[in-house]
């Protein structure tokens, strides 16, 4: 019996778009009336999921919030904080120095603002999306303001939950292993997307988030299903019972998934949901 169903955001949960398609919110509502618990586990901030989990009325349902690739786990309903790992402020500052050893665009969040560099050094040309402006595409998905700061280490001074890297898709694949060579048993790092490289607190990771929470609520991980599209979404999709990825994810994650859906162009959790959740 499945109790809980967790959904990464970008590729997953929205189109291309970033819309929700009409038959997968249908899909999701009924499984909520099933007392079915939604998590929405995204590398997004936490404030970057609100607009997603207010559509999915999950305030009326007990969702969850699972944000910055699983540094944070939020109650949706009462805004209440249930987890946090952040990256201690020294090590956040050495990132951000080594960043500036390569050719990418290192973004920082604190309250409302995402800080920046240069609000003027903004563009990546993406595979999927052409030549776009990078600063521009994270304010607006996720609902911050912006601020700029010439030099982001010298400025830290707070522990911090993730450092977002942007770039080149080509250049990224070929400088992530000198980008994260210094920080190997300290801290995490991924991709999230194929312009977005991310570095956590070691150890945290959206399986890790679920380990923190799931057994708090008598939810065994066989009870889960998980969908997801990319590299960030691995351990999800290995911790769940049933982990699904969608026919548009990295070829890495649908080596490990149980079932391959239809893409989220074709509303793939929609049918997944179909067949699972009988």
């Amino acid at each position: 019996m499945i109790k809980a169903i967790l959904l990464d955001i970008d590729g997953t949960l929205t189109n291309d778009e970033k819309k929700i398609t009409k038959k997968t919110k249908e899909a999701l509502m009924n499984a909520q009336k099933k007392g079915i618990i939604l998590v929405l586990a995204s590398g997004r901030p936490t404030k970057g999921l609100y607009k997603y989990a207010k559509e999915l009325e999950m305030d009326k349902y007990n969702g969850l919030l699972i944000s910055f690739n699983g540094a944070v786990i939020t109650n949706y309903e009462t805004n209440e904080k249930l987890f946090e790992q952040v990256i201690e402020h020294s090590k956040a500052v050495e990132v951000l120095n080594h960043m500036k050893n390569f050719d990418v665009i290192p973004m920082i969040y604190k309250d409302d603002h995402i800080i920046v560099n240069d609000v003027y050094k903004n563009t990546v040309n993406s595979k999927v999306f052409g030549k776009i402006n990078i600063i521009e595409y994270e304010a607006r998905n996720t609902d911050y303001l912006l601020c700029e700061k010439k030099d982001l280490a010298t400025n830290l001074d707070w522990d911090i939950c993730k450092i977002l890297v942007a770039g080149d898709p080509d250049y990224l694949h070929n400088s992530f292993e000198k980008m994260k060579k210094p920080f190997i048993n300290k801290l995490n790092s991924m991709f999230t997307a194929e312009f977005y490289y991310e570095f956590t607190d070691l150890g945290v990771d959206k399986a890790h988030a679920l380990n923190q929470v799931m057994p708090k609520l008598n939810i065994a991980k066989e009870e889960i299903i998980a969908f997801g599209d990319g590299q960030n979404d691995k351990t999800m999709i290995e911790y769940a019972g049933i982990g699904v990825a969608m026919e548009n994810a990295i070829d890495e994650l649908k080596a490990v998934a149980q079932f391959v859906t239809k893409s989220n162009q074709e509303d793939g959790i929609a049918y997944a949901l179909e067949k699972y959740l009988k």
